[in-house]
């Protein structure tokens, strides 16, 4: 599907028209590229040299990291009108990426050069502001990562996990493996399948293949 730059800047004054003045969603808009993913497609891999920005504006996108062996360990979550704070810091370090991004649902990405957002951040003190508070969710977001893995038992943690994902993609149903879900919380199929089953058997989940069906967020 082709987008026009008037339907850019009504996607962006949708999601970000409140905090960014008009002249910025105007430029925004002239050199945004639309990147368009289907249900597990990775935007981004550990170790790639990002030269675009992303900047949600439909579906969710999961940030992990990722080891040499391709173990994940889940970091947050994208939605509308997020953009990954981890992305722009490699961006403006011209680092390689240390983050793996994967599409958790069919998404729109606008994707902005990295040499804008820099030029942004002297010209738009509104821009600085969006940024600053990206910064600021993402870091809660770790710090709540950190606390489920430090203080959480894995069971806790699952029950979370099931719930933060039926929330993002607002459905009681997720389309999760087994090994999916394990691969999130950094733990084993086999360990995952027997608290599923567990939670199954307390009726607070119904497991059928590849799908799991909550009773209530």
């Amino acid at each position: 599907m082709m987008h026009s730059s008037a339907s850019k800047l009504a996607m962006l004054q949708a999601h970000l028209g409140y905090i960014l003045e008009a002249a910025l969603l105007e430029e925004m808009a002239d050199v945004a590229k639309i990147r368009e993913t289907v249900t597990d497609e990775i935007v981004v891999h550990v170790g790639d040299q990002l030269q675009m920005i992303p900047i949600v504006m439909e579906g969710s996108i999961k940030i992990s990291r990722e080891n040499e062996s391709g173990d994940e360990l889940l970091l947050y979550y994208m939605e509308g009108g997020d953009t990954c704070a981890m992305s722009l810091q490699c961006c403006t370090r011209k680092i390689d990426s240390q983050i793996k991004a994967t599409s958790m649902e069919p998404s729109l990405l606008l994707m902005f050069p990295s040499e804008n957002m820099e030029r942004w951040l002297d010209h738009y003190k509104s821009w600085r502001q969006f940024i600053l508070n990206s910064y600021h969710s993402r870091m809660i977001e770790l710090m709540e990562s950190i606390d489920a893995i430090a203080f959480m038992n894995l069971d806790q943690r699952l029950l979370k996990y099931l719930s933060d994902q039926a929330k993002i993609l607002g459905s009681l149903e997720i389309n999760h493996t087994h090994q999916q879900v394990a691969d999130d919380l950094h733990s084993s199929r086999v360990v995952i399948s027997r608290l599923l089953k567990q939670l199954e058997t307390k009726g607070e989940i119904k497991l059928l293949r590849n799908k799991i069906i909550l009773k209530n967020f």
